[in-house]
């Protein structure tokens, strides 16, 4: 049984269950952790509570120091985390070393912002005075996080709420919290209690939603389960950051480079076997430009080498096998639905074990699809248009709104995609790239909050508007004994009390 990390070292669980973890590449089991007891919960709890005052009252410099050294312990541990992820996870080697990697720069992006951003000044109402805004830690954050990313989405939600002062919980998808509990090792610089991770299922979930001594709950999950989430933060109104996932287009114009539009949309559509919340999943392409655009698309997508993570394969297996039927039933729905298998929609022959499942494209006339359901697998519609704006038009039909392609080669066209796209983040010509100085998040039903850039560490702090009267001057005009305004009450018809 591996060992929870809590207050700086590594302990025993209190008596919770057991949840087994599995390689979804091979269907064997690898490990097995704590699913926490309420006495866990208060016991960790209790030491991000502790630790929390001497972590905010420590200086920016001596934090970004800590951060940029944990930094370096993650490139340390590189190979090791890589490992760990691969084989919990199903994702290629190469695609859990970039995430590593990833982990790392926003690390010491995150330190940096964070020593530079205090607050700010605002100009003062009078002479002799002073006003100022301060941004002060939350407290305890509670990190309930997906197995998709497991580390790469701790770094950037982590990073920021350390940045800033804050004491932090971590809780891993029980289908992936190995190497996040590592990363109590790695992070050891920290001050203990600082970074804490516990594993659990739903019950250890809600517990520290619903501890009265935990001051923010970050989640990244599915819609159905932020829901449960905002209204368990409600009685208490408990400070939120949400991201529930997308249903993102892909709009391609005639114009655009067809070649490349492909090849990027083929990346989109199939990066760590679609299973990510920005996904490419509902592509529109230009009628000009349609069977150029689908016949270099099947080309890359019959290229992709499917198989064991650990060899030279571009994907890898889904999560479970609750993740390789969901796939499966979403492509049952889109058929029955009148969509056309374009290509892929089966399990890989030549695997016998392991959630696998081919990329796969299936067309559709209208542009139809659930407006509020994510399809979170190796699974992308795509659907034939007049022009750019009827792209655009389908492009918004739907509840979500995390993030939006377009591929045109026009200026105009591009940046009117920007401006009319619903969504928090739009790639012109480049999916899915992230920048550590720019914020990441959704609107609509992709949830409300955003991670990195400055307004990333803004989700982790409170503002607080100081007001200095540094000359100590009496306010007549404000202070009693009052004299009454020059007005002509009477002349309104006001009723005065006599």
């Amino acid at each position: 049984m591996e060992p929870l990390y809590i207050g700086g070292e590594y302990v025993e669980s209190d008596g919770g269950g057991t949840i087994v973890v599995e390689n979804p590449a091979t269907e064997e089991p690898i490990a097995e952790v704590p699913d926490v007891s309420q006495a866990d919960v208060d016991r960790v709890v209790a030491a991000a509570r502790a630790a929390q005052p001497a972590w905010r009252r420590t200086d920016g410099l001596a934090r970004a120091e800590i951060l940029h050294e944990c930094a370096g312990r993650l490139v340390e541990h590189r190979d090791e985390l890589a490992v760990l992820l691969t084989r919990e996870g199903g994702k290629t080697l190469k695609e859990n070393a970039d995430e590593v990697d990833w982990c790392v720069t926003a690390f010491r992006h995150l330190a940096e912002v964070g020593r530079a951003r205090r607050g700010h000044i605002v100009g003062s109402t009078k002479p002799g005075q002073f006003n100022f805004v301060l941004r002060d830690p939350v407290g305890v954050c509670v990190h309930i996080l997906p197995f998709n990313y497991p580390l790469v989405l701790l770094a950037w939600q982590v990073a920021a709420a350390l940045a800033t002062g804050n004491a932090c919980i971590v809780k891993p998808s029980e289908l992936t919290p190995l190497a996040t509990l590592r990363l109590g090792e790695v992070f050891s610089p920290l001050p203990a209690g600082v970074f804490n991770v516990v594993t659990a299922t739903g019950g250890g979930s809600a517990a520290l939603v619903d501890h009265p001594n935990t001051d923010l709950i970050a989640f990244t999950g599915s819609v159905a389960t932020g829901q449960r989430v905002m209204a368990a933060c409600a009685p208490r109104i408990k400070k939120l950051l949400l991201e529930l996932g997308g249903s993102d287009p892909f709009v391609v114009c005639a114009d655009a480079d067809l070649e490349t539009a492909a090849r990027g949309a083929v990346f989109g559509a199939f990066l760590n076997a679609g299973q990510v919340c920005t996904s490419t999943e509902r592509l529109y392409v230009e009628d000009a430009g349609y069977d150029e655009f689908m016949h270099a698309f099947l080309g890359e997508t019959a290229k992709l080498r499917i198989g064991d993570p650990f060899d030279d394969v571009d994907i890898g297996a889904l999560v479970s096998r609750n993740a390789l039927e969901q796939a499966e039933r979403a492509v049952a729905e889109i058929v029955e639905a009148g969509g056309r298998v374009a290509i892929g929609a089966k399990r890989p022959e030549h695997l016998e074990r392991g959630y696998f499942y081919e990329p796969s494209l299936l067309e559709l006339a209208d542009g139809a699809q659930h407006p509020s359901r994510e399809i979170f697998g190796p699974l992308a519609t795509v659907t034939r248009v007049r022009d750019l704006e009827e792209g655009i038009e389908l492009a918004n039909r739907t509840d979500f709104g995390l993030g939006a392609n377009i591929y045109t080669s026009d200026l105009e066209r591009a940046m009117r995609a920007a401006d009319e796209l619903r969504a928090g983040m739009v790639w012109i010509n480049d999916p899915l790239k992230d920048n550590d100085a720019a914020p990441f998040g959704g609107v609509k039903m992709s949830g409300f909050g955003r991670e990195l850039g400055p307004e990333g560490l803004d989700a982790f702090t409170e503002a607080k508007h100081v007001h200095l009267d540094y000359a100590q001057v009496p306010s007549p005009e404000w202070w009693f004994p009052y004299e009454r305004p020059e007005i002509d009450v009477e002349a309104f018809g006001a009723r005065v009390a006599g």
